[in-house]
């Protein structure tokens, strides 16, 4: 039996990232500076930008089989044995992750392997690796 678990969305993360890619270009917009070139670079961002929309939407954490198995977007990451997980505790790390929000945690497992996500419940989430691997140390 697999169980799904939605990662919890920061939206002002995402609003900052929308402003970083079409801040530059507003201005363009509104003085009416619009050409095939601004136009194409528009085109472009929007792109861009559905892509990382698609994964800030699309991120989940899957507990199937002992198995931990974290798809973001159109992207899986490799499957961590639940056995293997050593550590679960509450992190502020800005490094890039499977985590579309500020409210994130840490694992740690296997030997110096470590990746952070944010699960939108994650107490449950912690609660349901430790069932399967009772020792692990949940500092959340």
């Amino acid at each position: 039996m697999q169980k799904k678990y939605p990662s919890k969305i920061s939206y002002s993360l995402l609003a900052f990232i929308f402003l970083i890619f079409f801040g530059p270009v507003i201005p363009n917009v509104f003085n009416a500076e619009l050409n095939v070139k601004v136009l194409g670079v528009v085109g472009f961002l929007i792109l861009v930008f559905a892509c990382i929309l698609h994964m800030f939407l699309k991120t989940e954490y899957i507990i199937a089989d002992k198995i931990l198995k974290i798809k973001c977007g159109m992207f899986s990451y490799k499957p961590i044995a639940i056995a293997d997980i050593k550590e679960i505790s509450k992190t502020s790390s800005l490094l890039a992750s499977p985590a579309p929000s500020f409210d994130r945690i840490e694992i740690s497992y296997g030997k110096f392997d470590t990746i952070i996500i944010s699960p939108k419940d994650k107490s449950s989430f912690a609660k349901h690796l430790t069932n399967i691997n009772p020792n692990i140390k949940n500092n959340i």
